[in-house]
């Protein structure tokens, strides 16, 4: 199947044949379906807090975060390109030689554009770099001359703004200047990723062609937010791993040829990024992505959430850790296990099936449950957003019911008990995650030894004219995660508002 300048191929990613191989495997024998028991529900596997209950675990996380290792971590490799799917339409639409009023007239959100293009974050930097081509941006607009704007606009000739990752965009407008999500990110770490040491630390996965812009942007901007806030921020960045690429099948799932016969091979998907997290060392990791950012004027409902979420897993973890020691030193008796079994089945949602009420059948049960890495994620009530949700999930290996997040294509839908199931979901993933990384002893889990390789997905699609089947790894905060603790938290839709679509930026939200 392989020839040696394949193998030498697969050695330079650092890809072991054995991997490329079962990759191909999976390709001929597909992925199983998760089975979904049901929707997590408020009533079912989603806790709520608010009130008192709210106001205690941030007053916990402040009082202790700072004893702890704190890290943002935040996928930021994704290309702005579809935000501008409109844009593109539009400005083909000019080329054709349609007027802006007739395309306005056919679509509300080109009228909406066309009328508010001045309010965006990025028109004053658009108005500059025109002033510097001899061209006035306002005398544009009041022509009518969108197709310049717009081109101004994408082009690498002008702000490049159709190949830059979502992260180097100005996203919002302030009193004399604007923020890119980056900097936005900076903003909410210096709120809830500080410790005790005034170091705000935040890690940024991106891609490698963009690697250096996002180097340089944070180079430009961080001593005046130092300065600002009185803090230090370490702020790093890493790649996807070459090794975590995939490797693509034609539709005989034999091994897919580029032009010059060397083997294709595709990015992993964001589950990849475990890879990346497994390498972060601190205590407790924030998780939460580039575009789901919002101006200062919305931001305190996510400082509370944030700090809410960090204060239960805080206090979860001390828990299990104090129980695990006990066990390990074999002071861990009945009552505690008693104690700690009505823990686990009523606020970790653990199966009670796996914890037998005798204590003495039961312990080594519980010390395996409880030695993995624990993660709190918030959860949005649904409102139609395309993506995963928290569900109750059959383990085939011994029936019991585990939550997970579960993506629609992880799902039989010609099956239409699971299709209605998952869609009855009544809460959406906006991945709003903080981590518990270490066990009771302050070692790093192996967060590799916690994937669920079963969950990954092949999806068709085509290289110079060709069809081909691609690959991707467990995603990230779903199969990446599924052998997690796992506690699913209500928060408020407010905290959730990713930027799809550059509309999205004149939502009431991020003005």
């Amino acid at each position: 199947m392989f020839t040696q300048e394949d193998l030498k191929q697969l050695e330079k990613k650092g890809i072991p044949e054995e991997l490329a191989r079962e990759q191909i495997l999976k390709f001929e024998k597909g992925f199983p379906y998760i089975r979904l028991a049901a929707p997590a529900t408020v009533s079912s596997g989603i806790l709520s807090i608010e009130g008192q209950e709210l106001e205690e675990l941030i007053t916990y996380f402040e009082a202790n975060s700072g004893k702890l290792g704190i890290l943002k971590f935040v996928p930021s490799s994704g290309a702005a390109t579809r935000m501008f799917k409109d844009l593109f339409n539009w400005r083909d639409q000019l080329r054709q030689g349609k007027k802006p009023a007739e395309i306005a007239k056919e679509d509300k959100q080109a009228d909406q554009f066309f009328k508010k293009m001045w309010s965006f974050a990025f028109w004053d930097d658009l108005a500059a770099l025109l002033k510097e081509k001899g061209k006035d941006a306002d005398d544009l607009f009041f022509k009518k001359d969108f197709l310049t704007l717009i081109d101004t606009l994408l082009e690498d000739q002008g702000l490049g703004y159709a190949m830059l990752p979502k992260g180097l965009l100005k996203f919002h407008r302030y009193e004399g200047y604007n923020r890119t999500p980056v900097e936005e990110h900076l903003v909410e770490g210096a709120h809830y990723s500080c410790d005790s040491e005034n170091t705000v630390k935040i890690h940024f996965t991106v891609s490698p062609e963009h690697r250096g812009r996002f180097v340089n942007h944070v180079g430009d901007v961080l001593k005046a937010y130092e300065e600002e806030f009185g803090l230090r921020f370490e702020i790093k960045f890493s790649v996807q791993k070459p090794s975590t690429d995939t490797i693509a099948v034609d539709l005989n799932n034999q091994p897919f040829r580029d032009s010059d016969n060397s083997l294709l091979f595709r990015p992993g998907g964001h589950g990849a990024l475990i890879q990346n997290l497994n390498e972060i060392k601190e205590d407790v990791v924030f998780i939460k992505n580039i575009d789901n950012v919002v101006p200062d004027s919305f931001k305190d409902y996510t400082y509370q959430y944030k700090k809410a979420l960090g204060g239960m897993l805080i206090i979860y973890q001390e828990k299990i850790h104090n129980a695990l020691r006990a066990m390990d030193k074999g002071t861990f008796g009945a009552k505690d296990y008693a104690r700690m079994r009505k823990f686990a089945i009523e606020k970790l949602f653990m199966d009670k099936a796996l914890l037998p009420e005798d204590s003495s059948k039961g312990i080594e049960n519980m010390r395996s449950l409880f030695n993995r890495p624990m993660r709190i994620c918030g959860m949005v009530k649904n409102v139609g957003e395309p993506g995963g949700g928290p569900f109750w999930v059959e383990n085939p290996a011994d029936n019991s019911h585990s939550l997970q997040i579960v993506e629609s294509s992880q799902v039989d839908h010609n099956d239409s008990h699971q299709k209605e199931i998952f869609e009855q979901a009544t809460h959406f993933n906006p991945v709003d995650l903080v981590c518990g990384l270490k066990d009771h002893n302050g070692e790093a889990f192996d967060l590799l030894r916690y994937i669920d390789h079963n969950t990954g997905f092949i999806s068709q699609k085509s290289k110079d004219g060709k069809d081909l089947k691609a690959q991707e790894l467990p995603g990230l905060w779903n199969g990446a995660m599924a052998n997690w603790i796992t506690i699913f938290v209500e928060v408020p839709l407010i905290t959730f508002n990713p930027v799809k679509t550059i509309m999205d930026l004149l939502r009431k939200e991020h003005i």
